[in-house]
């Protein structure tokens, strides 16, 4: 690597070599690099594609989890969720059935990966709502989804923002189909397409931030399914707290410690 000196500044490739800017710097180096036809064909390289393919995959799987929470997701997430949730998706295609390159994402079975998944890492749920709770469980058709907080003194259990005056605990639950490879095509599908990313959510009321709740809270959500849903997806459930601060009767809500976590997979 070397540093370009001169008025005259180039950018990009020339006779084999790469001109660029880096931390304000003018840098020059050799191009380097496999060409693209030869990554797609050379039998050398049959491990990178099925890399390629497992990795664009996961991807994929792991957009169709957060566009499932996409109502929430924003309200608790960090700079580096697309990423961690891709990282994931991939632990769980390394599970898969089938050959390297085509395995499957298989959720349900795979639960276990995804359970206690924290929306930003560095604000878990359980360092700003400590009260005492159980998980939520579905129905027969796994379709509703019931979270039941017993009552609790918000004053002992909540790590509080600064402004805060209230908040509402919320339950979100989305449908994450399994993903196969389809060879025909080329490509990864989601096993139950009209199943895959039905979701809903409900918030309690506005809480007050001082002393007993004065009741248990329960939330529910109803996906609407009338049947009983396959084994070939998973119904992901994320809880979580967010905060407000009252002014003139007027809920605004706090862009800081909130916190949602994925709680069970059913």
């Amino acid at each position: 690597m070397a540093k370009q000196k001169g008025f005259i500044k180039l950018k990009g490739s020339l006779g084999g070599l790469t001109f660029y800017q880096s931390d304000g710097k003018d840098i020059v180096r050799t191009t380097g690099g496999v060409d693209k036809s030869r990554i797609e064909k050379d039998a050398a390289f049959k491990r990178t594609r099925e890399n390629m393919k497992e990795f664009g995959a996961s991807a994929t799987v792991g957009k169709a989890l957060r566009q499932g929470f996409a109502s929430i997701i924003k309200k608790a997430k960090d700079t580096t969720i697309v990423g961690r949730i891709t990282g994931i998706m991939k632990r769980i295609n390394t599970l898969g059935t089938g050959v390297r390159g085509e395995r499957a994402f298989e959720i349900l079975t795979n639960k276990i990966i995804l359970e206690g998944f924290e929306f930003n890492k560095t604000l878990p749920l359980e360092s700003v709502f400590y009260a005492p709770f159980s998980a939520p469980i579905l129905d027969a058709n796994r379709s509703v989804a019931t979270w039941v907080v017993p009552d609790f003194n918000a004053s002992d259990y909540l790590n509080l923002p600064e402004g805060a005056t209230h908040f509402k605990l919320v339950l979100a639950t989305t449908v994450l189909s399994n993903y196969v490879y389809n060879t025909s095509i080329k490509k990864y599908e989601p096993t139950n397409v009209a199943e895959n990313e039905t979701n809903g959510f409900t918030y309690s009321a506005e809480i007050p931030i001082t002393g007993e709740v004065g009741s248990d809270t329960t939330l529910i959500v109803d996906l609407g399914f009338a049947a009983a849903l396959p084994a070939t997806v998973g119904v992901v459930s994320a809880i979580g707290i967010v905060f407000y601060q009252e002014i003139n009767g007027l809920f605004y809500e706090l862009s800081s410690g909130n916190a949602i976590k994925i709680i069970t997979i059913g």
